[in-house]
């Protein structure tokens, strides 16, 4: 039995990528031990669903597709920098979602919803906050330079993405950190709230 460690996400578009990848290069002057998100790799993620048995990753696309039918398409704006745990104890480097927010977190609310339903997810103690990962904080040294920085940070644009589709992605380590391959797309297709 064939496992995939699989999670559901958007994509940035180039922009957003742009202006994350610059930042990178700005911090990385400050801590040197941080293992960066390549361009390629950054999307907002909405659930992490870890190992998946390969009979199931069909059921999963499909109720994906489900969900994301009733989202329409939105606006993304990544703005800000902050950190997790603490801004002052930073592991996790990641970029605000300022606009679209909302219908992430509806989306999340609904994907969760269907995946504890499939039986391929298991709740996640802390909330949902929507962001983008940039980097992983290696060591105390690097905590530290960096917590300093991160209040200089907070009028940071990320730019802007016009998101049309919810994608279900597959996990794979290679020597260099990890590879996305796309298992699967689901077009927004909701109506327009009022």
């Amino acid at each position: 039995m064939k496992r995939t460690r699989t999670f559901i996400g958007v994509d940035v578009g180039a922009a957003i990528r742009g202006s994350a990848t610059a930042l990178q290069r700005e911090l990385a002057k400050i801590a040197t031990g941080v293992k960066w998100v390549t361009p390629e790799n950054m999307h907002v993620t909405l659930l992490f669903l870890g190992e998946v048995d390969d009979r199931e990753l069909h059921a999963v696309c499909k109720a994906v597709k489900a969900v994301a039918a009733s989202e329409p398409p939105f606006s993304l704006r990544v703005s800000g920098v902050g950190a997790f745990p603490t801004p002052r104890r930073p592991k996790v480097l990641w970029g605000g979602v300022t606009d679209g927010a909302e219908p992430l977190q509806r989306l999340y609310t609904d994907l969760e919803e269907e995946m504890l339903e499939l039986g391929c997810y298991r709740t996640e103690e802390r909330g949902y906050t929507p962001h983008l990962t940039l980097g992983r904080i290696n060591s105390p040294e690097d905590g530290f330079a960096l917590a300093t920085e991160i209040p200089k940070r907070m009028a940071w644009q990320g730019g802007r993405f016009a998101v049309e589709e919810v994608v279900v992605y597959c996990s794979e380590m290679d020597r260099d950190g990890p590879v996305y391959t796309v298992l699967g797309r689901a077009p927004l297709t909701g109506k327009a709230r009022s």
